[in-house]
């Protein structure tokens, strides 16, 4: 029997799921990520790591002699030491796609609740102000028909929204390192869709090139009034800068699934501000990509187990 922690607060029904139905000849420990105690005592003697959101550090996985594989569920991997993963002879790999259908769901939901200032809305009509809110404030809505949309990074994510916005009427550029056929999507300089884009929607990785892509120097050459949507890590945007466009009005608005900092903490200076929309990095998270992922996950478990060469294997220098 081989041994599978998932590191991740997982709800009743996953639990229910994974301890009436295992995998074949796999014992799943499911661990609360916050719960550093347990973690340490069960990593050391865990065939494999399913990975969510808290960092993998080095220590971890000295501490896992038996550790033969840390699968990421979902896409990004810079929460991983991925050099000591290679010295200490540990598979690393992720799961591109899997996810991608929520994410896409998401930004397009962070869109419509920015440009529709659907928060502002609901807690107005709660309050019974619904009718007796400032033209001004109206004013400000929109429609995402007619606007550009401006993709930095064109991967699975952008590629499953590009379809609805353009049904909507929107018209989309991109910037990406290769170029992406049949998505009604025009391909772009990096400074062609930061200035043009009304919508600027990021689905970059976090790299060193990346960090703070977004800042105040970026910011400056964006479209006034222009929306930023950010549902891929919250290292590609200079946080100050950001809540600076927003107050002074440069950006009309801002929707944010990822922060710099995880989990965000109360008082951050994004959160206090009405035209941001925000949500605690859960565009990936639904129940049918969890069942998705892990059918990957114990697939490659089993690959690693027995030798064979992994899906989606990430080495060092990879993203």
């Amino acid at each position: 029997m081989k041994k599978a922690i998932l590191h991740y607060r997982a709800g009743p029904v996953l639990r229910r799921s994974l301890a009436d139905h295992p995998p074949e000849g796999w014992k799943v420990v499911v661990i609360e990520e916050d719960d550093d105690a347990t973690f340490e005592s069960q990593i050391a003697d865990a065939d494999v790591l399913l990975h969510v959101l808290r960092p993998v550090s080095r220590k971890d996985m000295e501490r896992a002699p038996k550790l033969k594989l840390i699968q990421k569920i979902g896409v990004g991997v810079d929460t991983i030491d991925l050099d000591a993963a290679a010295e200490l002879g540990i598979g690393v790999s992720n799961m591109p796609g899997t996810n991608s259908n929520a994410v896409a769901e998401l930004a397009i939901g962070l869109m419509l609740a920015v440009l529709r200032q659907i928060s502002i809305l609901d807690g107005a009509t709660r309050a019974g102000n619904g009718w007796a809110l400032p033209p001004e404030r109206l004013e400000r809505s929109g429609e995402i028909g007619g606007r550009t949309v401006g993709f930095l990074g064109f991967g699975e994510v952008p590629r499953r929204i590009a379809p609805a916005l353009s049904a909507l009427g929107a018209k989309l550029i991109y910037h990406d390192r290769s170029e992406h056929k049949g998505f009604g999507a025009e391909p772009c300089s990096l400074e062609e869709v930061i200035v043009k884009a009304d919508i600027l929607s990021l689905h970059l990785p976090l790299t060193d090139l990346t960090r703070h892509i977004i800042d105040a120097e970026t910011i400056a050459r964006m479209r006034d009034g222009a929306i930023l949507i950010n549902t891929a890590r919250g290292g590609l945007v200079d946080e100050q800068a950001l809540a600076e466009a927003l107050t002074k009005g440069k950006l009309l608005g801002a929707g944010l699934d990822v922060f710099n900092e995880e989990p965000v903490r109360v008082g951050h200076p994004l959160l206090s501000l009405p035209n941001v929309v925000a949500t605690p990095h859960v565009a990936w998270l639904t129940p049918e990509t969890i069942m998705r992922s892990l059918n990957v996950a114990f697939e490659n478990a089993r690959r690693a187990i027995a030798g064979e060469s992994l899906l989606n294997e990430i080495r060092p220098g990879r993203r």
